[in-house]
């Protein structure tokens, strides 16, 4: 029996336990819909209590496409967000530091070490930016900003290193590791831009700068802000250009990035060319690109041309740029001169320069991009 009543307690303790928990939680309910009723009619439920606040905000961030549309205020243009720096002449005929943005008013002549950068006399200021021109005294920004052809007899050759002026790094390396006749090509949107075309000038590079035109799988491949467009009018790609044109000073030329739809199109490259070359520019097609106007529109237009013949690293190994370069130099034997296109990659920057070193042993002469360019056109 008394087995029999410790069973029946336990059997009743077990009973009342899930009654006592249930209203427990009845009770508990019932407080916090009070306390919710008491904030919606009397104010917040955490009111009273300590509460901890975060004020995160974002700095608005510098645009690096900025166009003709900023507004020019002061010592600022839309060529770079913030103060622009002055220019002025060497002291004492020591060159001036290149400035990090293209500056608002260039009033005297800029250097990079010994080379210019910048001058007025070829420049025509506009609410974009300083636009190249050709001088009252006939000199063009590609005779003026171009290095000096070696006095050497031999078949030339000219690379043009392409992809600068974004990756410090890639950038840095090529300027230290090229020879100083490799032409630098540097992109236009990168707000430091000029001082780096400053670095490449200040080692004795020629510069081009890229300009962004349609390629035939755009907008899958899209080479950026501005690009020039085949279905355009002239007058849009014109102001398209002219932004392009005046991202920075100190370039020889330019050539296009991309582009095989817009390059393929001669009513459109054509007045894009004729622009270029009333302003003294060489025209660098980065080609090879069977469907190319460009040689044509050359021609016609009687503009400084020149064309790649190879792209050197298409395939990114030692061995398959070793090989191009060889037959970029049995090209210039055969036809007097040729020019090639790379781009930025350290294994390309490592085989050209190793290439370069015994380039005139073998017979060659390395040149600038504007060296290629008949004399007839300068």
């Amino acid at each position: 029996m008394a087995a029999a009543e410790l069973t029946d307690g336990e059997g009743s303790q077990a009973r009342a336990f899930p009654r006592a928990l249930t209203l427990a939680w009845a009770l508990l309910l019932l407080a916090v819909l009070g306390a919710l009723g008491w904030a919606a009619l009397f104010g917040k439920a955490s009111d009273g209590e300590p509460v901890a606040s975060f004020d995160v905000s974002i700095a608005p961030k510098h645009s690096l496409f900025a166009g003709k549309s900023q507004a020019r205020t002061g010592d600022v243009n839309a060529i770079g967000v913030g103060p622009q720096p002055t220019a002025s002449m060497p002291a004492q005929g020591a060159p001036t530091v290149p400035p990090a943005r293209v500056p608002v008013n260039i009033t005297k002549p800029i250097y990079a070490g010994a080379n210019l950068i910048a001058d007025p006399g070829l420049i025509e200021s506009t609410p974009s930016g300083p636009l190249p021109r050709i001088a009252d005294d006939g000199r063009s920004p590609m005779t003026a900003y171009a290095p000096p052809a070696p006095n050497v007899q031999g078949p030339k050759i000219a690379i043009v290193v392409t992809g600068l002026g974004v990756s410090a790094k890639a950038t840095q390396a090529a300027i230290d590791k090229l020879p100083a006749a490799v032409t630098l090509a540097f992109l236009p949107y990168a707000d430091d831009v000029q001082r780096w075309v400053g670095e490449a000038r200040k080692r004795g590079h020629e510069v081009l700068l890229e300009v962004p035109m349609e390629p035939y799988d755009f907008p899958d491949s899209d080479p950026g802000p501005h690009t020039l467009r085949a279905g355009n009018g002239d007058d849009s790609n014109i102001d398209r250009l002219t932004w392009s044109l005046t991202r920075f000073s100190g370039y020889a030329g330019v050539m296009n990035l991309l582009g095989g739809r817009f390059m393929a199109d001669p009513n459109a490259l054509e007045p894009v060319m004729t622009f270029l070359a009333r302003r003294g520019l060489l025209f660098f097609d980065a080609g090879p690109a069977a469907r190319s106007a460009a040689p044509d529109v050359a021609k016609r237009t009687g503009a400084p041309f020149v064309q790649s013949a190879a792209n050197v690293d298409a395939i990114q190994t030692g061995m398959e740029i070793d090989q191009r370069l060889s037959e970029l130099e049995a090209r210039a034997r055969l036809n007097g001169s040729a020019a090639g296109t790379a781009f930025v990659y350290p294994v390309t920057i490592d085989r050209l320069s190793a290439w370069a070193q015994g380039l005139s042993g073998r017979g060659f002469v390395l040149v600038p991009a504007s060296a290629i360019v008949p004399a007839d056109k300068k």
